[in-house]
């Protein structure tokens, strides 16, 4: 027999969202792992708010939805709080309950930037991995470390000259005016963006178009290629070398020797030697075009050694999904401060995503 289409309303309604989300959701797992991460945040975020005044949205609801925003793809904020609207997945994973007020838009992005001034996006990074069920997955003796390019959220008609000698646009041309580049010469020593200024003139190799961009940096363990460690620096030649060196310095100077995978792009002898320094020892790519490596029979002749740059291609697994999935490719945020944040807990993010798999195959 047909069914009618009939839609009538209702006064009440009865909607346990537990009970709407399957028992083997992968949400269900990361939300556990969230919830402990955040437990242990707790002190942190007592830091950041005052006592008195008007209640604000609960940091754990805040970071929940971000996880969300980089799960989906969720492009903006304000896409975000439609998903939270009318997604009952949405709102079981944040902790919403089915007759909640969504909150506006804007007051959620001004509630994120608090979370700016404490590096929550990092401690919630090293709460997730310092968990017993997680810390066991991961190898505290061997890593690998690469850099990404990160783009910047303003374009290049926005790079000017610092003096203020650029050419002022035609009259009549409008808010997004013709320029002309072609014949001038543009640097960052005389150049910078009116839009994000921090964001620098960076072109990632030969052939390649220059863009207004910043440098992101991983650490990455070579037995479950989980992330460990991340950071944010400018766009520079020199960025990629000293970052992998900030990354492992705090796990180097143990009585047994650690090691660390590269590209030939950190090839170079002052870097190779600060390792050494470090009882580190420099599994990095041979760069001998046209020059030579600091890398020799030492370091080569070593079975671990090929291990390490067989391992170290997938922290590039890890940009990719940073990338396209949580929108890393270009940054919705302008200034190093915010863009390394949201970088950082896209490392996060990742992880999250990966641990349900990795936990069910670990004994």
């Amino acid at each position: 027999m047909r069914g009618t289409d009939q839609q009538p309303g209702t006064l009440f309604s009865y909607v346990d969202l537990e009970s709407r989300v399957r028992s083997d959701h992968p949400l269900r797992a990361i939300r556990a792992i969230v919830n402990d991460a955040l437990a242990t945040l707790t002190p942190d975020f007592v830091s950041l708010y005052s006592k008195i005044g008007r209640p604000s949205i609960a940091p754990e609801r805040l970071l929940r939805a971000m996880l969300l925003q980089a799960f989906y793809s969720v492009r903006s904020e304000r896409q975000l709080m439609e998903r939270l609207d009318t997604d009952l997945l949405f709102r079981w994973f944040v902790g919403l309950a089915i007759d909640d007020k969504v909150w506006d838009a804007t007051v959620f992005s001004k509630n994120r930037d608090r979370l700016l001034e404490g590096a929550i996006a990092a401690k919630f990074l090293a709460a997730v991995l310092s968990q017993p069920r997680v810390k066991k997955l991961i190898s505290s003796d061997h890593f690998s470390v690469d850099g990404t390019l990160i783009e910047a959220w303003a374009s290049m008609k926005s790079f000017r000259p610092k003096d203020g000698s650029g050419d002022e646009p035609p009259p009549g041309s409008g808010r997004n005016a013709e320029v002309d580049f072609k014949g001038r010469r543009r640097s960052n020593e005389t150049h910078a963006s009116t839009t994000d200024p921090e964001a620098k003139l960076y072109r990632k190799g030969a052939g390649m178009e220059a863009k207004l961009a910043y440098l992101g940096h991983a650490l990455m363990e070579n037995r479950s290629c989980l992330i460990v460690n991340a950071c944010l620096t400018p766009a520079d030649g020199h960025g990629e070398r000293n970052a992998a060196l900030a990354m492992i310095e705090p796990l180097a100077n143990r009585p047994t020797g650690i090691t660390l995978g590269a590209d030939k792009g950190y090839d170079a002898r002052v870097f190779v030697n600060e390792l050494r320094a470090m009882n580190v020892r420099p599994h990095v790519t041979q760069n001998t075009r046209g020059r030579r490596s600091a890398i020799d029979g030492r370091t080569t002749r070593h079975a671990g050694y090929a291990v390490s740059q067989r391992i170290r291609k997938r922290i590039e697994e890890a940009f990719g999904w940073m990338k396209t999935v949580a929108g890393q490719r270009k940054t919705r945020f302008r200034g190093a401060e915010r863009v390394g944040w949201s970088f950082a807990f896209a490392a996060a993010a990742y992880n999250l995503v990966r641990l349900p798999k990795l936990m069910a195959a670990s004994p």
